[in-house]
């Protein structure tokens, strides 16, 4: 968690923002932290980080063009000290991956105590408070992360149809609350004006069953959107089951270079075989970008850091779930090496 102190300065650069640019990761929990902060102070912008975690010097000219008088990054894993000194604007980090040393950066990680929290359950330490109507959106992002959060017990107070269960697989898979874990992930696939549209939307709703129940037009809009995803969804999904075996190792790569549908995917399957590493690859532009999964008992990053030695790719996350891009023609000798850091 984060520390009191901590929890203060955060308060304190958010309220005093002016016009914030928020970058966050395009996952649940990334988005879920946008939500928070931005439902809080009402003001700013936010971009999703899509593809490669990491905010280069390239994001830049995102602040000066907005700008903005200060920049909050959420649940992103890298940011380059290029693009710190870049923007002459505090930046503000908020992360749970593995810590790194920037310079002329605000950063809270609960890494550097060994803790891993996600990054909605630390924004909420700060909006929850003041925005206790916002609990669900917490609750979603941190079960998109996998994470059961200590205050999903008050959501069920709140909202009993909406998550019953109490283990992060329960919930995923089956109740109301996976649902919007789904629909805040695919919120954020598709063309970029559809996803700005969705999120805009997001900031907007008050109430979940808006978007379950379809019960105003902004919820109708958001679920249309994600049934439209889901279609290619449901599609990719009864193909990947195609391809079961026997081997500990699930591997499984599509073609489609205009959704990436690998994360959501991965969780999905590694639910389902519970005691094999999961693989799902997507081609594009001549390399394989894929979302790793694991059971408990296997320390993924590890392995994969390892792996990519002295190889054309990258990648990196938690022990249990890790993104990746590698070289199409280098993908034989990855799995290879792969296989041998994990013993399977």
């Amino acid at each position: 968690m984060l520390t009191p102190n901590e929890v203060s300065k955060l308060k304190e650069e958010l309220l005093s923002a002016q016009k914030p640019l928020f970058y966050y990761h395009d996952d649940p929990d990334g988005l879920a932290s946008f939500l928070l902060c931005y439902r809080y102070i009402k003001e700013g912008k936010g971009l999703p980080v899509k593809a490669y975690p990491r905010i280069t010097i390239e994001y830049a000219r995102h602040v000066q063009e907005y700008g903005a008088d200060k920049v909050f990054v959420l649940d992103v894993a890298m940011v380059d000290q290029e693009f710190i000194d870049a923007v002459k604007v505090p930046v503000i980090w908020v992360d749970h991956h593995t810590v790194l040393q920037r310079d002329r950066v605000t950063y809270m990680n609960p890494q550097t105590r060994g803790v891993n929290i996600p990054t909605p359950v630390l924004i909420w330490q700060v909006t929850g408070e003041e925005r206790p109507q916002d609990l669900w959106i917490a609750t979603t992002g941190s079960i998109g992360d996998w994470y059961y959060p200590p205050f999903a017990e008050t959501l069920k107070e709140a909202y009993p149809a909406l998550l019953p269960a109490s283990t992060v697989e329960d919930a995923m898979y089956g109740t109301d609350l996976g649902i919007l874990v789904k629909v805040f992930s695919f919120s954020l696939k598709g063309k970029m004006g559809d996803v700005l549209t969705c999120v805009k939307i997001l900031t907007r709703i008050d109430d979940p069953y808006e978007i379950l129940h379809q019960t105003s037009p902004r919820g109708k809009k958001v679920w249309q959107h994600h049934l439209d995803i889901d279609k290619h969804y449901v599609s990719l999904k009864e193909d990947a089951l195609k391809h079961e075996t026997t081997d500990r190792i699930y591997v499984y790569i599509y073609h489609d270079d205009k959704l990436s549908l690998t994360k959501d995917l991965a969780n999905e399957l590694l639910a389902r075989y519970k005691d094999k590493v999961i693989i799902l690859g997507r081609e594009k532009s001549g390399e394989y970008r894929c979302s790793l999964r694991a059971p408990k008992g296997i320390k993924l990053s590890a392995a994969l850091e390892k792996a990519l030695v002295g190889l054309q790719g990258y990648g990196g996350g938690h022990e249990q779930a890790c993104g990746a891009a590698i070289k199409k023609e280098e993908w034989k000798e990855f799995l290879e090496r792969l296989r041998k850091e994990l013993q399977l």
